[in-house]
């Protein structure tokens, strides 16, 4: 290898795991005769002048690597063998049906670089690549700089990546304008956030594709239920992954098995999540989402936390028929003026945005209030409810729900929660009384107060967990155009491309991921790739004009600027500079230039 100087000891370290890897002994290099100067009679020792084959003898080889610096320091390290690893070209499944554990249909194909640059290379080798000379099957693309350099570096740390890409338009590297492109920055330290969706948000087949999918979601999905079944008329199973438009499904539009159900799918949804190393650095809900965030927070374990739970959407439903909620394109501070002296009628509901607010309570007094901002130009909408939430028409429910708030078994949070009752973080003494949960089924849900404090405490990145994308929106709305609000599921797009989409923002966003959870249960081995596309720079002078020859340009061309060149002079600034003033500016380069000029 020559003279490596400081590099001999790692030179040392590849050249014997090379040696381990191919059960070789190397033999010693620049030395034709043993030493006389070590006795090779005693012990085993002796000099390698030829390479020999490294035998398996049911133990892991193993190997010492000395490395010894002129100063004294030395360094010695001993490399064992490893376990064998199955090496494949894996195969492609695209064609096969999907199975519970099975090859998910998804998975994320992740690139990193230094620069964009490394990136576009490394894309490049990777789709030329195929061990089995056939090229990938589909993949998601995602991509994201490693954590900053330190402050010695400035190589940028951007890098590009695309979103899932079949198979048959596979390209060595789709560019930033394919559909679905994500780009990120890597930041160290970013703090993430987990929404978890309220009523209104569930679906018919929510959560079908990741059951089929991802066997941590179906055990946690299956867990819940186990808890939540006993107390429905209905396996909850049934009435989630009903066919659209059948009868089964239609029990979702029924509070009584709406909130149990985003329960369920929210908490598994969550699981899988963690499987993959979410490790969320705190937890908001809207309204019965802030029950499954206090659950996976340790509020109430998951046989409270169902019956809580199914006690909530049971009063609920039992309450009579009617009211109505609407959506307002206006601050909280216009509308409570409106509500003065009607607070047995109407309420605010929820304060979504800064301009979002939704208000809850009989026909005619929601009518009026939306009237009134009607007139004034501003978008009003009407939700798709069974009861006005969050409004005086709650109020005869609350006794019954109290009773069984009361015999639940608090603890204090793993997790920070975000409260939407005041949209401060919610203390353990909070969490803790029966009173707190009576309140969060009748007061506001204040989700813009939640985003704020989110953000107060350092949260950049919002992921929510929910069966669509309703939360994302609204945080960015609170938060700021530039937040990273990310959702797990989205009703017009595959679940398993959307969630695998999701993981890839997170990613490129700086989210620590566990790829080995990611890859656990998909069947996925490890194969050969192309090494890392190292961006070559050379630092060495470039031959410039001999003396003579500057010193003949410049008498031929005395007004040219002066360039700093192998033997020419320091360029000087625009309105001139005295030598004097640049010397003590750049000593060094002033001393190397005085003697580039100096007669020879």
């Amino acid at each position: 290898m020559g003279h490596t100087q400081a590099a001999a000891g790692v030179g040392g370290v590849m050249k014997m795991v090379l040696a381990l890897r191919h059960g070789v002994l190397p033999r010693t290099l620049h030395v034709d005769r043993p030493s006389r100067h070590v006795d090779w009679s005693a012990g085993a020792v002796s000099l390698l002048t030829e390479q020999v084959p490294w035998p398996e003898t049911g133990r892991p080889r193993r190997a010492g690597v000395s490395s010894f610096g002129i100063s004294g320091t030395n360094a010695h390290v001993i490399l064992e063998q490893p376990a064998p690893v199955a090496m494949g070209a894996g195969s492609d499944t695209s064609d096969v049906p999907n199975q519970p554990g099975g090859p998910a249909p998804v998975l994320p194909w992740v690139l990193s670089a230094r620069t964009p640059a490394a990136l576009r290379e490394q894309a490049a080798a990777l789709g030329s690549c195929s061990p089995s000379g056939r090229r990938p099957p589909p993949r998601t693309w995602g991509s994201r700089s490693p954590p900053p350099v330190p402050p010695s570096s400035t190589a940028p740390r951007s890098s590009p990546g695309t979103g899932p890409v079949p198979w048959r338009r596979w390209p060595p590297w789709p560019g930033e304008s394919a559909p679905g492109a994500l780009r990120g920055t890597a930041t160290a330290g970013a703090r993430t956030a987990v929404l978890f969706s309220g009523q209104g948000s569930q679906r018919a087949g929510m959560g079908t594709e990741l059951y089929a999918s991802f066997p941590v979601y179906a055990r946690a999905f299956d867990e819940v239920c186990a808890h939540l079944d006993p107390r429905l008329a209905r396996p909850l199973r049934e009435v989630v992954f009903a066919a659209p438009e059948s009868p089964d499904a239609a029990l979702l539009d029924r509070t009584e098995y709406a909130q149990p159900a985003l329960f369920a799918v929210e908490v598994a949804l969550f699981r899988l999540w963690e499987s993959w190393g979410l490790r969320p650095d705190a937890v908001a809900g809207h309204s019965i989402g802030e029950l499954a965030a206090a659950h996976v927070a340790g509020v109430f374990d998951l046989a409270d936390a169902a019956r809580l739970v199914t006690a909530r959407g049971g009063v609920m439903q039992a309450l009579p028929g009617g009211g109505a909620m609407v959506s307002l394109q206006a601050a909280e501070d216009e509308v409570l003026p409106l509500l003065a002296g009607r607070e047995r009628e109407v309420a605010v509901a929820a304060v979504n945005g800064p301009a979002s607010v939704v208000v809850s309570g009989t026909e005619g007094a929601v009518a009026d209030v939306a009237a009134h901002f009607e007139a004034l130009g501003r978008r009003t909408r009407r939700l798709r409810v069974s009861h006005a939430f969050h409004s005086p028409l709650m109020d005869p429910a609350l006794d019954a729900f109290r009773q069984v708030a009361r015999e639940v078994t608090y603890h204090a949070p793993r997790i920070p929660l975000v409260s939407d009752v005041t949209g401060d973080t919610a203390t353990d003494e909070q969490l803790a009384d029966p009173e707190y949960w009576v309140r969060h089924a009748r007061e506001a849900v204040r989700f813009a107060d939640q985003v704020r404090t989110l953000a107060g405490r350092g949260v950049t990145t919002f992921v929510e967990v929910g069966p669509d994308a309703v939360l994302t929106a609204m945080a960015r709305e609170s938060r700021s155009a530039d937040a990273v609000a990310v959702a797990s599921l989205r009703r017009d797009r595959p679940e398993c491309r959307a969630v695998a989409t999701a993981l890839a923002e997170l990613h490129v966003g700086g989210v620590r991921v566990d790829w080995q959870g990611v890859f656990a249960d998909t069947g996925a081995r490890r194969v050969e790739l192309p090494t890392y596309a190292f961006q070559r720079d050379r630092y060495w002078l470039r031959s410039g004009p001999s003396a003579a020859g500057a010193r003949a340009a410049r008498s031929a061309t005395p007004n040219a600027p002066r360039r700093y060149g192998r033997t020419g002079r320091l360029r000087t600034a625009s309105g001139g500079r005295s030598r004097t003033a640049i010397s003590a500016r750049w000593p060094p380069c002033w001393t190397w230039t005085r003697h580039a000029r100096s007669p020879r």
